[in-house]
């Protein structure tokens, strides 16, 4: 009887470590750019239980085969995912980790949800007019601050409004050209410098501010709007993909998720 309770205890425990794996990867790196690192430290995991198995029944040259190759892939897994993996450390680093993970219903308040409707109905209003108008802006949404890329910027820190946004990005103002940084409910900086994506397979038609969008989501988890000059296209750059939005419902419904 103790055997069996024992071994039936140990089977929770196991069960329970993989219910708790399974939600962190559903919540936290599925549909990411860490999602390939995932999978491919599963495929390691796989390749040395399978020499171990190889070694202990006594198949020597198969076991040492397969291990020399897993030896061989972790050390290109560490050349090849450097970029997921310094981005994957630092989201375990970042205070929005434990308060996802701890609070995830940090905006039940009402007052705070009324707040996000506001903001975000000053955001997408100025989009559309510059997206009419083929004015370029590049705006991040950036939870949390390393320094890196607002100390580029002038800091601002005011409430969101579509006018200061429309002014901001207005040609003849000397912040247009860079990006403006909304986080917790205020604009924090503008005329911030982005990293620029080194993906060389882009379309042609993708100009300074979109290939800073697009690099930005790949150094961060920001989601970056880029509204183009050329063309007046809405984007939305994320885990370094872009995305169009036409419509200003599906927009807004993005921002959201973004901005809590």
């Amino acid at each position: 009887m103790d055997f069996f309770i024992h071994h039936l205890i140990n089977i929770l425990q196991v069960v329970l470590i993989a219910i708790a794996c399974w939600l962190f990867y559903k919540r936290f790196i599925k549909n990411t750019n860490s999602e390939r690192l995932v999978r491919g430290i599963l495929g390691l995991v796989v390749l040395w239980l399978s020499s171990w198995l190889f070694l202990y029944l006594k198949l020597g040259i198969l076991g040492e085969f397969t291990r020399l190759i897993a030896i061989v892939l972790s050390i290109g897994t560490v050349v090849v995912f450097q970029p997921e993996l310094r981005k994957f450390f630092a989201m375990m680093g970042h205070m929005r980790f434990l308060r996802i993970l701890f609070s995830p219903s940090a905006t039940s308040d009402a007052a705070t949800k009324a707040k996000i409707q506001h903001d975000l109905d000053e955001i997408v209003s100025s989009v559309a007019y510059m997206s009419k108008r083929h004015t370029g802006a590049l705006i991040v949404f950036r939870n949390e601050f390393d320094g890196t890329i607002e100390n580029l910027g002038t800091k601002i820190n005011a409430e969101i409004s579509s006018e200061l946004i429309l002014t901001i990005f207005f040609d003849k103002t000397p912040l247009h050209d860079g990006a403006m940084i909304i986080g917790g409910g205020h604009i924090l900086y503008a005329g911030a410098v982005l990293p620029l994506t080194q993906k060389s397979d882009l379309n042609w038609r993708y100009g300074t501010r979109h290939r800073a969008a697009i690099g930005m989501s790949e150094a961060s988890d920001s989601v970056v709007l880029v509204v183009s000059e050329e063309t007046g296209t809405i984007s939305i750059a994320e885990n370094g993909k872009l995305t169009k939005y036409d419509d200003m419902k599906k927009l807004k419904a993005r921002l959201e998720k973004a901005i809590n």
